[in-house]
């Protein structure tokens, strides 16, 4: 997230934190698709990370900023006196920082996955022209491949070195989720209450699935590490109380109002005030409603603490005033639109909607948990309902294929979306996803060497 909301508002009830969310339903012509994905820096010379601050004869993570706001002309983010983001005009995007250095774009609101690509293009090339003098290349990856934690740099920002205290009290791999760890997600609209509930539940089941499609985190600390999807088996141990699958999302009644109950009692990171970040991790947000929290005696919340809140809550599907779908490793650029598409085509097309959840509707939350465990590890060899998830992947990709065609949308060669699920196809026909083929080239043309991946990587 770029920059915490501020919004002094203060909070009457908890029927205005379910309006809050409510406020994003859309009607369906204005969905729009909003695609966030980071990277790894790294010096070429060396393949270092890349510090805030750079090093001899090279700008670090503060020169690139500096650059691509000169480049831009997008407003600093400063936290501290530090700039730690841009935001682009009119909410039209913006570029920010992971705990590690992880450079981020958080794409704007778009309408085709034509305008997505061409987006990334754009930055990718500006970032590129940046980062050129500094020696610094870009890798998408879903683990950092070669650097300890020891050796992974820390930004200057508010917030993360809160949670970075906080995250070691509550799982084992926290800090490694913050500071080691890519992804690509998608932030989806829905239309009203039943729609997010349809589009949650779908996305839910789903997401092992999209993680094993984009797995691409075979390796950690110089070696494989024995898994597809590193990343998301750190999430697996990093904070259960705000992480996971949400089984909750599946039972009777599940409403705006259940999403914001569990949403309160996840407990909080900190309160932003003006410009300083009250660290209060593990206090209750009821608390704050209520204006008792011990640490800040008689403030009470405010809309920007309720946004900021939800910010911090990583389950595999997050809902704001629209659905963040968190379950992809990062990964090349042609992955990178890939995986936007996937659930464009399923989700914004009711057709493929319904027929998604006809099949996932009968599973479990034993099963889908299950299924969640096993797809770190095993990919799309992992199995639910009898079923190995490769043949399931078939059948949806091909939904997802399927809705996007009957969007209908085309770019000015006539082509329409469904050419961005190409890779996908890809990865189906050979039966192999990019860790798979990463650990292939590690056995063979690297001689068991992890650096390469950084350099064949390179964005």
């Amino acid at each position: 997230m770029a920059r915490d909301v501020s919004d002094s508002t203060p909070i009457g009830s908890k029927a205005e934190l379910i309006a809050w969310i409510a406020a994003g339903e859309k009607p369906a012509s204005s969905f729009r698709i909003g695609t966030e994905h980071e990277k790894f820096p790294f010096y070429r010379s060396d393949l270092a990370p890349v510090p805030y601050e750079g090093r001899a004869g090279a700008g670090g993570i503060r020169a690139l900023l500096e650059g691509m706001q000169q480049r831009l002309g997008w407003e600093p983010i400063v936290d501290a006196g530090h700039i730690i983001g841009l935001a682009g005009p009119d909410g039209g995007g913006a570029i920010s920082l992971e705990p590690g250095g992880q450079f981020e774009l958080s794409g704007a609101p778009l309408a085709t996955l034509h305008e997505t690509e061409a987006e990334l293009q754009a930055h990718l090339a500006d970032v590129k022209a940046v980062a050129a003098p500094h020696d610094i290349g870009f890798a998408a990856l879903g683990a950092s491949p070669l650097w300890t934690r020891a050796q992974t740099p820390v930004m200057p920002k508010g917030r993360y070195k809160i949670m970075a205290n906080y995250m070691p009290k509550v799982g084992t791999m926290g800090l490694d989720m913050m500071f080691r760890t890519c992804t690509v997600q998608v932030n989806l609209d829905f239309g009203s209450e039943a729609d997010m509930v349809r589009k949650l539940r779908v996305s839910l089941a789903l997401q092992p699935l999209s993680t094993a499609l984009f797995a691409s985190s075979p390796f950690l600390d110089g070696k494989l590490n024995g898994f597809q999807s590193m990343r998301s088996e750190i999430w697996r141990d990093t904070d259960n109380a705000r992480s996971g699958m949400l089984a909750f999302a599946f039972d009777e009644g599940m409403s705006y109002e259940g999403y914001v109950d569990w949403a309160l009692d996840v407990p909080l990171y900190f309160v932003k005030r003006d410009d300083t970040y009250h660290d209060v991790a593990g206090a209750s947000f009821r608390d704050l409603l209520a204006g008792r929290l011990p640490q800040l005696p008689g403030e009470k919340a405010t809309m920007s603490d309720w946004a900021n809140h939800l910010s911090t809550l990583f389950p595999e599907v997050r809902l704001k005033r629209f659905l963040e779908m968190r379950g992809a490793d990062a990964g090349p650029a042609d992955m990178l639109t890939a995986m936007p598409a996937f659930w464009v085509g399923l989700l914004y097309d009711a057709t493929s909607l319904d027929a998604a959840w006809d099949l996932v509707k009968g599973w479990s939350a034993e099963e889908r948990q299950a299924l969640r465990d096993a797809v770190p590890r095993e990919g799309l060899a992992a199995s639910i309902g009898g079923r190995k998830l490769i043949e399931i992947a078939a059948e949806v990709v091909e939904l997802s294929r399927a809705g996007l065609a009957r969007r209908a949308l085309k770019n000015a060669a006539g082509q329409d979306e469904t050419r961005f699920l190409a890779p996908l196809h890809g990865i189906l026909e050979r039966r192999r996803n990019l860790a798979q083929a990463l650990e292939e080239r590690y056995r063979n043309a690297w001689h068991g060497k992890v650096e390469p991946v950084l350099t064949e990587m390179a964005l």
